[in-house]
C-alpha cells in the first residue's frame, strides 16, 4: 500500500468516528426536544481562549420569528461560504445522516427539528474536510460574535442572523443541551456545528465540536 492510500485510508476512519460522537450528540438532544416544537474534523484554528463573545461587541436586538419555511441556500460571508442546504433524516443506527463526502460543499439540515428563522433552535451541519480538500466548514472556528449568516428559504424570504457565541466544546463529557439548546425563549436561533480541538493519536479523533450560535435579526426578500 502506497503512503497516499494509507494516508486516506487513516483519514476515513477519522472522520467516521468523528461523524459518530457529533451526530450521536445531536440524536440524543433530539429525543428530548422535538416534542417541544421542534468530513474529518480539523483542529480548531486560532486562539481557543479568544473564542466566545468579546466585550466590546454590540450585537443587535432579536426579532420576531417568522413562519416554517424549508432552507434552501446558506450565505456566510466572513467564511466566503454560499452553499446548497440539504434535508437529513436519521440513518439506521439513529444518528442524523450528514450529507455524503461527494457533497463536501454541501450543508445538513436537521429536517426534523425547527425550520430556520421559525420560534426554537435549528441545527446545521457540516463537514470541516475530505480526504484531500477543505469542506464548506472548514473556516467555522474562525467565526465571531456579529458575524452574520443567512437563509435563503423557499417561500421567498431571508432569515439574517447575527452570531452571538462561538464555542469548542470537549468531546468528553458532552453536554448536548449546553450545545444545541434554546438560549433565550421565543427567539429563532440558529447552531452551526462541525468538529475540532487537538487531534488524538491514540483515538484517532478530534477532541471537541466547534458550534457557532446566531439568533435572528432581520429578514429579507
Amino acid at each position: 500500500m502506497s503512503e497516499r492510500e494509507r494516508s486516506a485510508g487513516a483519514g476515513r476512519l477519522i472522520t467516521g468516528v468523528a461523524w459518530v460522537v457529533l451526530l450521536l450528540g445531536l440524536w440524543l438532544w433530539g429525543r428530548e426536544v422535538t416534542d417541544a416544537g421542534q468530513g474529518i474534523a480539523a483542529p480548531t484554528t486560532g486562539d481557543i481562549a479568544a473564542v466566545g463573545r468579546p466585550p466590546e461587541v454590540s450585537l443587535p436586538p432579536a426579532v420576531k420569528p417568522l413562519g416554517n419555511a424549508r432552507p434552501q441556500r446558506i450565505d456566510i460571508p466572513a467564511m466566503g461560504v454560499q452553499a446548497p442546504v440539504v434535508a437529513r433524516g436519521l440513518d439506521a443506527r439513529g444518528a442524523i445522516d450528514p450529507p455524503p463526502f461527494d457533497q463536501s460543499g454541501v450543508v445538513g439540515w436537521y429536517a426534523a427539528g425547527t425550520k430556520p428563522g421559525a420560534a426554537g433552535t435549528a441545527l446545521f451541519v457540516g463537514h470541516v474536510d475530505t480526504e484531500t480538500k477543505p469542506a464548506v466548514f472548514y473556516k467555522l472556528s474562525t467565526m465571531r460574535p456579529g458575524d452574520s449568516v443567512r437563509v435563503i428559504r423557499d417561500d421567498g424570504t431571508v432569515a439574517e442572523f447575527t452570531v452571538d457565541d462561538v464555542q469548542v466544546l470537549p468531546r468528553d463529557g458532552f453536554d448536548a443541551q449546553q450545545a444545541y439548546g434554546v438560549r433565550e425563549s421565543g427567539r429563532a436561533e440558529l447552531r452551526l456545528i462541525t468538529c475540532g480541538g487537538a487531534f488524538d493519536r491514540v483515538s484517532r479523533t478530534y477532541t471537541a465540536n466547534v458550534i457557532v450560535s446566531a439568533y435572528l435579526t432581520g429578514t429579507g426578500l
